[in-house]
């Protein structure tokens, strides 16, 4: 199975999880998600950070293992703190309205109960 693109093809900004489904029994869920600090590091740091979990945090057998200077295991090690370290900016989204939720139900990318539900919540 493939990994799931984490930035936009077309513009390069992060792209955000709307959907999650079931292949057993077919349960969709909408909604709005990130992929979280480990679904932001690229394929390589990722492959750094299992060898790092299965070395123990043993840098000299990370070094090892992927055939680099300590120096190099190093500065990865060190790069993938900085970025889970980044404050990301959520943004707030807009208040969703009465007609998005009309026009969702319409384009068919909203159940109708889902809707209503919404419909409700908004009246609350």
């Amino acid at each position: 199975m493939y990994t799931a693109p984490t930035s936009c093809p077309t513009c390069g900004h992060e792209l955000e999880i709307r959907e999650l489904s079931c292949p057993s029994c077919q349960t969709t869920i909408r909604g709005r998600w990130s992929a979280g600090p480990f679904g932001r590091l690229t394929d390589d740091q990722q492959t750094f950070l299992r060898i790092f979990v299965r070395s123990r945090g043993n840098l000299s057998e990370v070094e090892r293992s992927l055939g680099v200077s300590y120096p190099t295991v190093r500065a990865k090690l060190e790069e993938i703190i900085e970025l889970m370290q980044e404050e990301r900016v959520v943004e707030t989204p807009p208040a969703e309205t009465r007609d998005d939720i009309l026009r969702q139900i319409a384009e068919g990318t909203l159940s109708v109960d889902e809707g209503m539900a919404r419909i409700r919540d908004l009246k609350s």
